[in-house]
């Protein structure tokens, strides 16, 4: 017999334990391109570094696939940008460096979509693009899709929301922007949302309370650093600008942790910065966590497993 559920039972989608940040810019040119990775407990709590696997790089996409999963996909090292990713086990385990495909990019954002799958979208390639990239469930990085929407732009933040589809906003095309695109549960994105809450730049985004997402801080439309964020709704419904919270920077990363909550974390401030901040379940940013562990640095990304 088939169970009996519920008409008005809530739908039950993967929420990751662990999270995961690495790569990212620390200056100096092509030597300050660093592939360290620093765990997030589900308590909250980052590790201390992990030795790098994968080219040293920074300015990627990372996201979760197949529930338990991440991968970390294309990125520069120093002026060259790349088109190979790295996996994430659900151990947290970096994998070496994957064969490249799709258009070489940095700049780029991603996120889940689907309950299992990823999406790398946008970027600068030698100019601004809307390309996308579907990731399976086992993984796959898929070529370029042919058909693309939304304003072609860069240094912009993706995450989930809905437990099943995906959202990208703000970014950079000549112009500080703050229009978002919709991604459905098939990974299909739409065009122009209009923006709401401060034109930014170089910020990040996360899921949270299992069905809601995360923007926060980047640099606003004068160049000035700001701790702002915006909470989506479980419908994709961006929400107007909440006071910042924590150290304004820019160039940080952000995911899941502990089921429901999320962490923002390292960034460049007046210098590089190793600064995390808390989400609760209810997207409420606390304040600077006092002890910071790993290696300061900027344009890192992060993502969730287990």
């Amino acid at each position: 017999m088939f169970p009996i559920i519920p008409a008005n039972s809530a739908a039950s989608f993967p929420e990751n334990d662990e999270g995961i940040f690495a790569f990212g810019y620390t200056g100096g040119g092509l030597s300050g391109c660093e592939n360290m990775s620093n765990l997030v407990s589900n308590t909250g709590v980052v590790s201390t570094d992990v030795a790098g696997v994968g080219t040293a790089r920074y300015n990627m996409g990372a996201c979760e696939f197949g529930g338990d999963q991440g991968i970390f996909c294309f990125g520069a090292a120093w002026i060259y940008n790349k088109d190979f990713h790295n996996l994430v086990s659900n151990t947290g385990v970096v994998a070496s460096d994957s064969a490249g495909v799709g258009t070489a990019r940095q700049a780029l954002a991603a996120c889940s979509y689907g309950e299992d799958k990823g999406i790398c979208g946008f970027g600068k390639t030698a100019s601004y693009t809307a390309i996308t990239n579907l990731v399976s469930n086992a993984g796959v990085v898929a070529s370029d899709q042919a058909a693309t929407t939304g304003t072609a732009r860069s240094m912009l933040a993706a995450c989930e929301f809905g437990g099943d589809k995906g959202i990208f906003g703000f970014g950079y095309d000549d112009n500080r922007v703050s229009m978002t695109n919709l991604v459905s549960n098939a990974g299909v994105v739409a065009s122009d949302t209009a923006g709401v809450g401060e034109d930014r730049r170089v910020l990040a985004a996360c899921s949270f309370g299992g069905d809601q997402g995360i923007f926060g801080f980047g640099g606003d439309s004068i160049g000035t650093l700001v701790a702002i964020t915006n909470i989506v709704s479980n419908t994709g419904v961006v929400a107007s600008d909440t006071a910042g919270v924590g150290t304004a920077r820019q160039a940080l990363g952000a995911c899941e942790f502990g089921g429901d909550q999320a962490i923002f974390g390292f960034g460049a401030a007046a210098d590089y910065s190793a600064i995390t901040n808390l989400v609760s379940n209810t997207g409420v940013v606390a304040s600077d966590q006092a002890t910071t562990t790993g290696t300061a640095r900027e344009m890192v990304a992060a993502c969730s497993f287990n």
